[in-house]
């Protein structure tokens, strides 16, 4: 066992368990709260922090820990870490992107593809037997050749966006200002008009307070009947109670949503709807991503108790 102190937060698999175990002197709790309750003299000397999950990172934590350097973050999102009080600290931070892209875009496209073709509600028509009884499903609708509206077009944007395009899809994306994308992809300065443009809204936004809400009311009811809405962000990136209100009234045709607020005691509403594809916040969850995620947060730490830069820092 190495001599630096790691506290490690959250839940992790087995594998990142035993890898940290293997370098560092590993010290686990299940939140940032619960590190609060280490030992003092062991907090004095803990210089890294790998975090996982999504409950706050903030300055009370940071000013327990004062040798702090590094929050090593499992996950492209960082949203839960304050990440001012962190610079003002001069505490680095790290993430994970890109191992993870496939697995989310891919997700996105699940999501559509099941909200569409009615790919669960055809697996309880064949499991339940109702195939024999009641003969072929009700007809679904056809998911390839419309038009796709990717609300931030960044790393995991970027690859749903090239997804879509081999559906036969148009591709309309909204960003801060203009990728540099295919010819025939159309850029929107405004998500309401990009919005009115499209038939299916994927959104793809970092989550944090800068985005807070930033899907609006308006920007869904402007998606319209026959619109669906995907989201594999954050939950927080959307007006949620605006689109429960618009899956309820048919504002909108439907939504495949793999985040939400307050997950995992996410808003009863969402379980009486017909209209909406329900997903436990898997989008990285697979062995092969998961894995990855784990080995580039702790390549980050090695980096830093190496004096070297970091991987992949955030600030």
């Amino acid at each position: 066992m190495a001599g630096h102190q790691l506290i490690a937060i959250g839940s992790y698999f087995e594998w990142d368990r035993e890898a940290m175990s293997s370098e560092y002197a590993l010290h686990e709790v299940p939140n940032a709260d619960a590190a609060l309750d280490l030992p003092a003299e062991l907090r004095a000397q803990v210089r890294a922090i790998a975090f996982k999950g999504h409950t706050p990172f903030g300055e009370k934590h940071m000013e327990s820990l004062p040798a702090l350097g590094l929050i090593a973050n499992y996950g492209v999102g960082f949203d839960a870490i304050d990440i001012a009080t962190a610079s003002m600290r001069n505490i680095k931070v790290s993430n994970t992107p890109d191992v993870l892209n496939d697995d989310v875009a891919d997700l996105a496209v699940a999501l559509l593809l099941a909200q569409s073709r009615k790919l669960i509600e055809g697996s309880t028509w064949v499991r339940s037997g109702e195939w024999p009884n009641k003969g072929e499903l009700p007809l679904n609708r056809k998911a390839s050749g419309r038009r796709a509206g990717i609300v931030g077009l960044g790393r995991i944007g970027r690859e749903i966006a090239d997804r879509l395009a081999a559906f036969k899809m148009a591709i309309h994306y909204h960003s801060r200002k203009p990728k540099d994308t295919p010819p025939s992809w159309t850029y929107h300065a405004d998500p309401v008009s990009m919005a009115r443009d499209v038939d299916y809204l994927f959104i793809a936004l970092v989550g944090g307070k800068e985005t807070a809400g930033y899907v609006s009311k308006e920007v869904i009811e402007a998606l319209g009947p026959d619109g669906l809405l995907i989201n594999i962000s954050r939950g927080s990136t959307i007006d949620e109670p605006a689109l429960l209100e618009a899956l309820e009234n048919g504002t909108i045709r439907g939504a495949g949503l793999d985040v939400f607020n307050n997950e995992p005691n996410i808003d009863p509403r969402f379980l009486k709807l017909d209209n909406v594809v329900l997903q436990p916040h898997q989008g990285s969850g697979t062995i092969e991503t998961r894995k990855a995620m784990g080995k580039l947060q702790r390549d980050n730490l090695a980096a830093f108790f190496a004096g070297d830069e970091l991987i992949t820092p955030v600030n």
